[in-house]
């Protein structure tokens, strides 16, 4: 088991920034990925962004160019520096773990852009 907490979520204009972090506890040898989803009221939860031990990195094409995923594997830990934000990024925003093939959530944490 490995459990996931976010932070660093809230409210911000449209045009600013936000860093979010996640610290990864448990079963924490063996994850593979680590990364982001987040879920809109109303729609799907979609995969922000997801980077690997070895720090390949991939991103949904609405966050490329904004949105930079980084890793501290010492840590545990990941974080998703948001930059150029906009409302339609609005969202809860989930940390994502990947242990072989099983996938790990946490409790997520609200991302809110509005003027």
């Amino acid at each position: 088991q490995v459990q996931l907490v976010e932070s660093g979520g809230g409210l911000v204009q449209p045009g600013g920034s936000l860093r979010l972090s996640c610290a990864a506890s448990g079963n924490i040898f063996n994850i593979y990925r680590m990364g982001w989803y987040r879920q809109a009221p109303g729609k799907q939860r979609e995969l922000v962004a997801i980077i690997t031990t070895g720090g390949s990195t991939n991103y949904v094409d609405s966050v490329k160019g904004r949105f930079t995923i980084s890793r501290d594997n010492a840590k545990n830990t990941v974080d998703l520096q948001m930059n150029s934000l906009k409302p339609e990024d609005t969202a809860v925003y989930y940390c994502y773990a990947q242990v072989l093939v099983s996938n790990y959530w946490g409790q997520g944490t609200q991302v809110t852009v509005s003027s």
